[in-house]
């Protein structure tokens, strides 16, 4: 595992850094941190002077944002978010409201927030509320994310956690931390149904070691967007 930054999950505390760290090693994974990949190819990847031979790369690094972000007019960071005012509208266009990941929202002058499904749900919850709100004839209010936490799972009974509760920071590492990340995702499906269907698979590849997996084996043209 090839790391630019100098640790692994940068935005999680230090403590949490260290038991990633920790918990990859004990999975057999060599992480290398402060390190930068500058070539890629079919025969391997280049990490500063060294070539490391490998057939599968996995690239985790993000992406840029949508052209769609560019087309507005407005202004947008270096990755192409667009830079929304605080109640999530668009210089000049309160009509408009962009949330998600094309959003780059700075709360209070801080980092943008993540481009995590938490931050985009609260997003678009509050920005419905903004529409009805402006159909009845009053102003839109301003966003306000509550950071309820994050979470990363490692493996199996390998995770950690930064819950939020009550205006303090929980820290778990290992199962514990991977039980509260089952129970999040499980809570968050839509329907009883889908609950119970998921758990149920979960429960039957964690006790069986199913290491089934979906792979997309077919060529794909790389994406062609129109102009910015």
């Amino acid at each position: 595992m090839i790391e630019h930054s100098k640790c692994v999950l940068a935005a999680f505390p230090s403590e949490l850094q260290e038991s990633a760290m920790k918990q990859l090693s004990d999975l057999g994974v060599e992480v290398r941190t402060g390190a930068k990949a500058t070539d890629l190819s079919e025969q391997g990847l280049r990490v500063g002077d060294e070539f490391i031979p490998c057939r599968v790369k996995i690239w985790a690094a993000g992406n840029t944002a949508s052209f769609v972000g560019k087309s507005l007019g407005v202004p947008v960071d270096k990755v192409g978010r667009v830079i929304v005012n605080p109640d999530l509208t668009i210089p000049g266009h309160p009509e408009v409201q962009v949330i998600g990941d094309l959003a780059n929202f700075s709360a209070d002058g801080g980092e943008p927030l993540p481009g995590v499904s938490p931050v985009a749900m609260q997003q678009g919850r509050h920005a419905a509320r903004n529409i009805l709100a402006m159909i009845d004839g009053r102003k839109p209010q301003r966003f306000h994310y509550w950071d309820k936490g994050s979470m990363a799972t490692i493996g199996r009974n390998k995770a950690v956690a930064d819950v939020h509760l009550f205006g303090k920071s929980l820290h778990l590492s290992g199962w514990p931390a991977w039980m509260v990340w089952l129970f999040v995702h499980v809570l968050f499906l839509v329907g009883f149904r889908n609950r119970v269907a998921v758990l149920f698979q979960w429960a039957w590849a964690y006790f069986t070691f199913n290491k089934g997996a979906r792979l997309i084996t077919r060529n794909f043209q790389a994406e062609q967007r129109p102009p910015a």
